[in-house]
Order: C-alpha cells, then sequence, then structure tokens
C-alpha cells in the first residue's frame, strides 16, 4: 500500500511523525485492522519469493530514525509454517535496522514457541529462551505479545523490552453474564491459576458482587492427561473457563464435564488464542461448552469459521494492540492497557 504520514495530533500527540506500521502479506488483514484504529496506512514494503524457497522482505518507503512497528501472526496454517513466518519477521527486522529504523518493535499477536519454556524430559530444548535470542540478534528493540503461557517464563527470556497485552478486559465486555445468580472463574490447570485470578478480578471490577474460583486437578504423563477433582463451588453458578490458548480442547472438555456434574447451570470457555486442531471440533458437540469466546490473534481456519454467531464468538483485539502502539509511540504509561516485562 501507498505510505501514507500524518500529524501525530491523530494518535494524541503533537508534530510528531506518526509511527511506520508494516505488516507482511500474510498477516495484513489483522494489521490492517490495527492501522485503522491508529488513523494510518499501512507502510509500503515488498516481498519476492526465490526458487528454494528463499525469499525477502524490505521497506520500500525511508525508515531512517523513525518509530516503526511491524505486525506479524506468527501461527503456523496451511500456506506456511510458524518456523517460516518467524524467519520471514526476523529478516525483516534486520533490513528495517540495516536502512537506519530508530526503533523496531515486533507486535505478535500469537508467539510461536512459548509452550516450550521449560524443560520436561532431560536434554530438551528451552525454545522460547532461543526465540528471544532470535528477535535480540536481528536487532529488534522490543516486543509486544498477547497473553503469554508463561509469564515468568517470557520475561526471563528476553533481554530487550517486553510488554504483555491481556484479553481480560475484551472478553470481560462480551460476556453476557450479568444476570447470573453466581459467577464462578476456573481454571482448567494449576499452572493458569494466576491468569484465572486477574480475570476474576477484572470481572469484580466492572460489578458490584463477589466471583469465585475454581481449579480443575490436571496432570500429564506420557502425553496422557488425567484428573477428575474440581476444587471450588459451583452449584448453581455460571461458570467461565479462562485459559490462554485451545489447541485440541482436551483440558476444556474435561472442565467442562467436571463444572457440569459439579452443578454448574453453564459454562462458557474464553481463551486469547484459537491454536484449534482437528479435535477441537468436540468443543461444538452437545456436551461441550454453552459458549466459546476467543480472540483474533489467529484467524479462524475454514473448518471453524462456520461456526461463528453460534457458539462461537471472536473478538477483536486489534485495537488493544493499536492503543499499545499509540502509548508506546507518545512515550505514555501502559498501565491500564498491559503489563510490562
Amino acid at each position: 500500500m501507498t505510505p501514507h504520514v500524518i500529524v501525530a495530533h491523530n494518535l494524541g500527540m503533537t508534530d510528531t511523525p506518526a509511527p511506520l506500521v508494516f505488516a507482511p502479506a500474510a498477516s495484513a488483514t489483522f494489521a490492517q485492522r490495527v492501522a485503522v484504529a491508529l488513523n494510518v496506512e499501512l507502510a509500503g514494503s515488498e516481498e519476492r519469493e526465490f526458487e528454494g524457497g528463499e525469499h525477502k522482505m524490505r521497506p520500500t518507503v525511508d525508515v531512517r530514525g523513525r518509530d516503526v512497528y511491524v505486525i506479524h501472526q506468527l501461527h503456523g496454517d496451511d500456506t506456511r509454517s510458524a518456523n517460516d513466518k518467524l524467519c520471514r519477521l526476523l529478516f525483516f527486522i534486520g533490513a528495517l535496522k540495516d536502512a537506519g529504523a530508530g526503533r523496531v518493535t515486533a507486535c505478535l499477536p500469537y508467539l510461536p514457541y512459548a509452550r516450550k519454556d521449560r524443560r520436561t524430559q532431560p536434554r530438551d530444548p528451552v525454545t522460547t529462551r532461543y526465540v528471544a535470542g532470535m528477535f535480540e540478534a536481528v536487532g529488534a528493540d522490543r516486543v509486544v505479545v498477547l497473553e503469554v503461557h508463561n509469564e515468568s517464563a517470557f520475561d526471563n527470556a528476553f533481554r530487550i523490552e517486553t510488554v504483555r497485552l491481556e484479553t481480560a478486559k475484551v472478553f470481560a465486555q462480551h460476556l453476557a453474564v450479568n444476570g447470573a445468580r453466581s459467577l464462578v472463574v476456573a481454571s482448567p490447570d494449576a499452572g493458569g491459576m494466576k491468569r484465572a485470578q486477574q480475570f476474576r478480578s477484572m470481572l469484580e471490577s466492572g460489578g458490584e458482587r463477589n466471583v469465585g474460583m475454581a481449579l480443575m486437578e490436571k496432570a500429564r504423563s506420557g502425553g496422557v492427561v488425567s484428573g477428575e477433582i474440581l476444587v471450588g463451588d459451583v452449584a448453581g453458578a455460571e461458570v467461565i473457563i479462562y485459559d490462554d490458548l485451545i489447541a485440541s480442547g482436551t483440558t476444556v472438555l474435561r472442565t467442562v464435564s467436571a463444572a457440569r456434574k459439579a452443578g454448574a447451570i453453564k459454562v462458557h470457555v474464553a481463551a486469547a488464542h484459537a491454536v484449534f486442531t482437528s479435535a477441537a471440533r468436540a468443543l461444538f458437540a452437545p456436551t461441550g461448552p454453552d459458549t466459546v469466546l476467543i480472540s483474533d490473534s489467529i484467524p479462524l481456519s475454514e473448518d471453524f469459521r462456520s461456526l461463528q454467531g453460534r457458539r462461537l464468538t471472536v473478538c477483536s483485539v486489534a485495537p488493544l494492540f493499536a492503543e499499545a502502539v499509540r502509548r508506546l509511540h507518545a512515550g505514555l504509561p501502559l498501565d491500564d492497557v498491559s503489563r510490562t516485562g
């Protein structure tokens, strides 16, 4: 697209060039939503494919001294793997720095390898840390991510500035549970308890009632998930199972079943990242949750797109990223938008 430079009063600033926002073609749809919210156009770039799978991407506008943001959804899909998308992004960041960009921020609705943050078997890789090292190596100045799997591991992996955005406020505004007699937030495992507690606090801050907490027992051995105990009182309540992502949906379905057996009247699920494998279709069977709420950090595949508007709702986090970019560019606090690492 033709680059468009505006005076930054549209972003809440004065006499400062607007940030340059780039996106590889694979993420152009989401990035366009961010650009619209910022009242800018995506900056011009060129992508070329070469024989043997090699490629290049370069800015077609002058970036020298500019504040640059690159938006890319790093999930694997039918056209490109997560590895391919990550490689393209890293090379483009390197090209921007070589071209004199003053500061380059990678905005990542979905960060791959975030789940591989520790060794679970002898000689295991700690891939989250390796990914962080690659961003640092090409000269990225900052990374903005949405709802990371393990906050402490993420914070410790990076040596550059990081910003963690959260979906709690976005989801809280969309969940139609105001009429519920009793409301309980459930974590599907112990690792997500802190995240669920934060969401619970968000719900309580928006009303005049207490919100309960519940925790599902979960153990994994040899790839098999077990555990049947739901800790917490959910009888007569609407339950919201809150997590960072859904892949196969196995963990969520176990929690849905346990909540219903314990007397929950409705069970909702909210998760930032719809990593949906084919097995996740079971979420929308009669035994699945009453509603599933996800973000657009990962575009829905054709298999799941037809389910929108029934039990599946997609909330856009593009305005959240736009607000983060606006404040970062202006040097404004992020306290009520995100939590920084």
